[in-house]
């Protein structure tokens, strides 16, 4: 091997283990941080396109060994002040991973085409690394909160207040979400519904999440959607949600939560806990659910709401349970004074929690 052969190597070799550590920051940031298994599949995929890229160029990992001279290397005393700089966290850490990966491979792209190749096999490593930057970063930047307290408004529900009314009390009470969930209205009047509530919502500083309809909520720009076992599969809705929205998933047991957080869900519906008043549930996953929940690896570090007959009696036995949230439909919305029922479930939930109760507003 001459001495340019040599010089090109030594590139190539700095260049291929800048590539494999950033790539192997960002799986382990979708693997232990985001949860997301699609990400993490993805840039496994990637480290073996590169292997497989690099054995077509003609020498071996011997060669690469060889030509490597660390001891000399006049760059690796050289440093700035922003590659210290990770004030943003994950964000920081995943993006300078990106950028990493995909300016060394510009550089085995460039560098491959003295030895022949054409260096296409790097360039479409390279494209895919930066549909892996975006889904990382906008996933990082836009992670689903532990809501306490998510009021499901439904306006057959509504018999003291209007929906709008009871959104306001409901916010008044200290609840921090609302989720629209109309199953028999037309779309056109869904639609202008679910437009005016959720300006209303977000006007109070809540987060908004439409029930089952991926496109409304995506129309009305509400923060999300929460889909059924039977509804849109969660990596289909993220195709026209895209990762600036959350998905929702309701579990019924903790394999099937387990598959949700595995497929993409930002957040779960853990129940049904207790007797619904409003819907039929032949099969309770009772108090246990959410005990193996929170104590599940694979779920714990996912949002969550316990569902299902959840009103001010009950929610002692959750959140003794520290159970982070809840999401209630009738007791809410049906009562005289949602504000109070609101106020007594996120003081008890807080007060476990060791945070700050509500104020209630006069």
């Amino acid at each position: 091997m001459n001495q340019d052969q040599t010089q090109i190597l030594r590139i190539i070799d700095a260049n291929l283990n800048r590539s494999r550590e950033g790539i192997r920051v960002v799986e382990d940031c979708a693997r232990f941080v985001l949860n997301d298994k699609l990400i993490t599949q993805q840039c496994k995929s990637l480290r073996h396109q590169l292997r497989d890229a690099v054995s077509t160029l003609g020498f071996s990992s011997l060669d690469l060994i060889t030509s490597r001279d660390t001891l000399h290397d006049v760059g690796t005393s050289i440093s700035t002040s922003n590659e210290s700089d990770r004030s943003a966290g994950m964000t920081d850490i995943v993006q300078a991973a990106c950028k990493r990966v995909t300016e060394a491979l510009r550089v085995i792209e460039e560098t491959s085409k003295t030895l022949g190749s054409t260096g296409s096999r790097f360039e479409s490593i390279r494209y895919e690394m930066y549909t892996i930057e975006q889904q990382s970063i906008l996933a990082l930047s836009h992670k689903c909160p532990q809501w306490v307290l998510c009021v499901l408004i439904s306006q057959s529900l509504c018999i003291e207040h209007s929906p709008c009314e009871v959104i306001k009390r409901a916010a008044a009470g200290g609840a921090d979400c609302i989720q629209i969930r109309e199953k028999h209205m037309p779309d056109d009047q869904l639609l202008d519904h679910a437009g005016q509530l959720t300006k209303l919502g977000q006007s109070l500083g809540m987060d908004v999440i439409i029930n089952d309809r991926v496109d409304i909520a995506k129309l009305v720009q509400a923060q999300g959607v929460h889909l059924g076992q039977g509804d849109l599969p969660t990596r289909d809705a993220r195709k026209i949600l895209g990762f600036q929205r959350w998905i929702g998933r309701t579990c019924p047991t903790i394999d099937e939560a387990t598959r949700a957080i595995a497929n993409g869900a930002d957040n779960c519906g853990i129940g049904p806990i207790f007797e619904s008043t409003t819907k039929s549930k032949p099969i309770l996953g009772g108090l246990d659910l959410i005990k193996s929940y929170l104590s599940t690896p694979t779920t714990q570090k996912t949002p969550v709401l316990a569902i299902s007959g959840i009103n001010p009696d009950n929610i002692d036995e959750l959140a003794v349970l520290n159970c982070p949230g809840v999401a209630v439909s009738s007791a809410v919305c049906s009562a005289a004074n949602p504000e109070s029922v609101c106020s007594a479930i996120v003081s008890k939930l807080s007060a476990q929690h060791g945070t700050i109760e509500p104020t209630l507003n006069a």
